[in-house]
């Protein structure tokens, strides 16, 4: 994501996870992607379903290596909302880059929710799920 500019009432921290996701995916870094999420978080994206951290590092680790390959991820906050003390959503307007490109095709545009929650202090993800723009 671009920006990591929260609305008045989201802590910047939520605003900031794309930012983890967008390192982790620069790096090809399976564990940190995974580490942004709860032990028990979800992602959810066409066709695929994972359940937990360690299932969601290991999918990214054969993404990376395979059809992610040379990819990045870009993209921009649209909405930022506290639920509650502990609890945000957000709204994403992004997608997957292929290598050499510098704008999302309309093929690999998303949108994404992602559910945030606060644990031991650190905003994570609880659920993430994406569908073409």
């Amino acid at each position: 994501m671009t920006t990591n500019t929260a609305t008045a009432t989201a802590p910047a921290e939520v605003a900031d996870l794309p930012q983890r996701i967008i390192a982790a995916w620069a790096a090809h870094d399976a564990e940190a992607f995974g580490a942004a999420f709860t032990e028990d978080g979800t992602m959810i994206l066409p066709g695929v379903h994972q359940k937990g951290r360690d299932a969601i590092t290991a999918f990214m680790a054969t993404a990376f290596a395979g059809p992610y390959k040379g990819t990045r991820v870009t993209g921009r906050p649209v909405d930022v909302r506290l639920l509650g003390d502990e609890t945000a959503i957000m709204i994403t307007e992004g997608g997957v880059l292929a290598p050499g490109e510098t704008e999302v095709s309309s093929e690999r545009a998303v949108r994404a929710s992602w559910l945030a929650v606060k644990r031991n202090g650190e905003w994570l993800l609880a659920a993430y799920q994406n569908s073409p723009r």
